[in-house]
């Protein structure tokens, strides 16, 4: 035995004088050792948990501790270690006993010559079984590796006994099986699971491979227990005993269902896309350009240009020919253009004469195809039979020379469609029919396709913003992002990193980049909602975005272009804010390009109606309940009540009303609406039009008439035609004390 380092063995003996014999018994024998002797339970202990130890000697009997007891605390410690006793006496059957416990051997000390020859076996069977652990742990490591292999690549094992007929499967096997791992796997099992279309070709195949020894490749389809379909693959390999009948058959099973599916899948693409191209009658074609000729054609465009497919794809000369005379130069220079100068697109008519004299009308467009090193190597394209497009076009023309007197009417009639289709499909997020909301879609439908900026005005609720909204869905940036940002909800010092964004350091607690609402809406449509509230430093960068179509970050040196609509909105007197001073005039014109007031619910009372049933419908939905009507007394309070709140107080309304109704007809608690029925248009009294330098006094007067309330019909918010959260909100900003406008008894 070899070993990289001295031999360290560990002496249990009392007296020192037999450790040192012991020790010197070895060395002359030729096995260099280190020899550490202890004679307590407790040191051999510590010695054991310590570790670092290939030999344990120890004498039967200590004056405080026994080898059995040694040896078995040595057992569950370190039992790799081999264990010897080395002891003056030691009866047969306590050696017997001692090996039965787990001593590898007893050498008595009369007969030290044989400690050598023992140690040396008791080395090499210790190597040896740890050889074997190793080896063990290998073997299980790979089936462990083997089991994950199969599992991942959803591929079993399996084997078959010929002659006995007994089969073993993997672990992955009875899952590609959906069998339990007690279940019994037989060849009768198999055919019971195989589809009933594929059981007798798969009995062939195994009758054929049990009697003529044959390898076998074959696909069937099983019959899971939940009645789905999986389809397997099985190879297999004969492998031939000793005997002459002993064939044992080995294989592999694939569960491919997801292949076929895909092969499946695939197939009817291809499928679809013949039929739609014979459908459309489009046929599609590639060009080498290296070759310089086409390489692929579809069924199709074999058929719309009269070649015939047996014969392949026809040299680009001899398509060339196929041309008519007077397109053919012409069709010529634009294909050769295309493939010199790498156009992205092809796009021509011409007309090819088949071999019958057929005279045909082509459409064919292609782009450039590009490898992945970046080299042209391809012109794809489509080729459209137009023929009857042309035709029809043709007795068009002439058709519209007979009716040209009636363009002007059917010029007035698309109007009038394209009108209807704005209200009845357009806007169907927008709820109304009155003149006045008409008149704002009207408005809408003709600058949504422009580019212009938009300065939507009216009373809080009126919805601005789903107008704002419609803006952007029928512009060209309908694909791109909507930015909604609320000017009055965001803290002055932070409204320009929250436009514009802010570098990492720009300002205490800016603890990384953060990009702005322009550059989040690039592409797209910023709306800027209460833009009334925009402190004059804002005001400033926000003009130079519109003049400019550039900013920098808060804390910034970058110029960022912004390719962003502006659409804004407020529910403020700009031009009184102008007058105040608080708010910049140039930047007004700029907003002011084109305006859209949002008419007030008071201004369109024929709509309430409409809305409370589309209200009603919604929340009705929303809480499962059933409303069939509404009653008569409810609607009419609903269409004079003076709604300062507008759509937004209006919609609050019926969903309140919704959640408490108890019957299938919907009614309004008449207390919600009093104080606010049968007065006058308050449109002139609103706080949205009053000057910011008044606004405190006429807040503090409102206060007064009301008491110190807030809200609720008669409250202050309804006195200025405002909702109470909005009246809320300016009570704050103004540190005005409304608790000292409370009545006290």
């Amino acid at each position: 035995m070899s070993t990289s380092h001295r031999l360290r063995i560990l002496s249990l003996e009392d007296d020192p004088n037999d450790t040192e014999l012991i020790h010197a018994t070895l060395e002359a024998e030729g096995i260099d050792c280190e020899v550490a002797r202890v004679d307590t339970e407790t040191a051999f202990h510590t010695s054991l948990e310590k570790g670092e130890i290939d030999l344990i000697l120890a004498d039967y009997k200590l004056p405080s501790f026994d080898g059995l007891s040694a040896l078995k605390l040595a057992a569950s410690i370190c039992p790799e270690v081999p264990f010897l006793f080395v002891s003056g006496t030691l009866g047969e059957e306590v050696a017997i006993e001692a090996l039965k416990v787990g001593a590898t051997d007893y050498v008595l000390k009369t007969r030290l010559s044989r400690l050598a020859p023992s140690v040396r076996r008791a080395l090499r069977e210790a190597s040896g079984r740890a050889e074997r652990r190793q080896a063990e742990k290998a073997l299980s490591r790979s089936e462990a590796f083997l089991a994950e292999a199969q599992r991942l690549s959803r591929t079993g094992s399996f084997g078959w006994s010929v002659p006995t007929r007994e089969v073993f499967w993997s672990a992955e096997t009875y899952r590609v099986f959906g069998c339990s791992p007690e279940a019994t796997p037989t060849v009768e099992l198999v055919l019971e699971r195989t589809h009933p279309d594929d059981r007798q070709r798969l009995q062939q195949v195994f009758e054929h491979a049990s009697v003529h020894g044959g390898d076998f490749d074959i696909e069937h389809r099983l019959v899971m227990d939940d009645g789905s379909i999986k389809y397997l693959r099985v190879v297999a390999r004969i492998v031939r005993g000793d005997a002459p009948d002993d064939l044992q058959v080995v294989g592999a099973v694939t569960d491919v269902t997801e292949a076929k599916r895909a092969e499946e899948a695939r197939r009817r693409s291809e499928g679809y896309l013949e039929d739609a191209q014979r459908l459309t009658r489009t046929g599609s074609w590639a060009y080498d350009v290296a070759v310089g000729r086409g390489i692929h054609w579809s069924q199709e465009n074999f058929r719309l240009l009269g070649f015939d497919p047996e014969q392949g794809v026809p040299p680009h000369d001899k398509f060339l020919q196929r041309i008519h005379p007077e397109d053919r130069a012409n069709y010529s220079r634009a294909f050769d253009k295309a493939i010199t100068h790498r156009q992205s697109n092809l796009d021509l008519e011409y007309r090819v004469v088949l071999p019958d004299g057929e005279t045909r009308y082509v459409h064919s467009i292609g782009h450039p195809v590009f490898d992945k090193s970046g080299n042209f190597c391809q012109y794809v394209g489509t080729a459209m039979d137009v023929t009857e497009q042309h035709n029809a076009r043709a007795a068009l023309e002439t058709a519209f020379q007979e009716i040209q007197t009636l363009k002007d009417q059917l010029y007035k009639e698309n109007i009038a469609l394209r009108e209807e289709i704005v209200q009845t499909s357009m806007f169907e997020e927008i709820v109304g029919e009155s003149p006045a909301l008409q008149a704002v879609l009207v408005r809408v439908t003709k600058v949504a396709p422009t580019d212009s900026t938009v300065l939507i005005t009216g009373e809080t609720g009126t919805g601005k913003e789903l107008i704002a909204r419609a803006i952007h869905k029928r512009s060209q940036r309908t694909a791109r992002a909507f930015v909604s940002v609320n000017c009055a909800a965001i803290p002055t010092s932070l409204i320009s990193s929250e436009l514009f964004g802010h570098e990492k350091g720009a300002f205490t607690g800016a603890t990384q980049r953060r990009l702005g609402r322009f550059e989040l809406a690039e592409g797209g449509t910023l709306f800027l909602d209460e833009v009334g509230e925009l402190p004059p430093e804002t005001q400033t960068t926000l003009l130079r975005v519109l003049q400019e179509r550039e900013f920098e970050r808060v804390g910034g040196t970058k110029v960022i272009s912004a390719n962003v609509r502006v659409i804004v909105a407020t529910n403020r007197d700009l031009q009184a804010s102008i007058d105040a001073g608080t708010f910049r005039d140039d930047l007004y014109y700029r907003f002011n390009v084109f305006p859209i007031e949002m008419p007030s619910l008071r201004q369109r009372r024929e709509d309430i109606p409409l809305l409370v049933e589309y209200f009603i419908a919604r929340y009705s939905a929303k809480t499962g309940k059933k409303i069939r009507s509404i009653e008569k007394s409810t609607l009419d309070r609903l269409r004079l009540y003076a709604w300062p709140g507008n759509i937004r107080e209006l919609q609050n309304v019926v969903e309140r009303s919704v959640i408490l109704c108890e019957s299938e007809t919907f009614t309004v608690d008449e207390s919600w609406l009093s104080g606010g029925v049968d007065q006058p248009d308050r449109a002139g009294q609103t706080l949205l039009k009053i000057p910011p330098s008044q606004e405190k006094k006429a807040i503090e007067d409102a206060l007064a008439e009301a008491q110190g309330r807030v809200s609720g019909p008669s409250g202050a918010a309804a006195r200025l035609g405002v909702p109470p959260s909005t009246l809320d909100s300016k009570i704050k900003t103004l540190n005005i004390n409304k608790h000292r406008f409370f009545k006290t008894n």
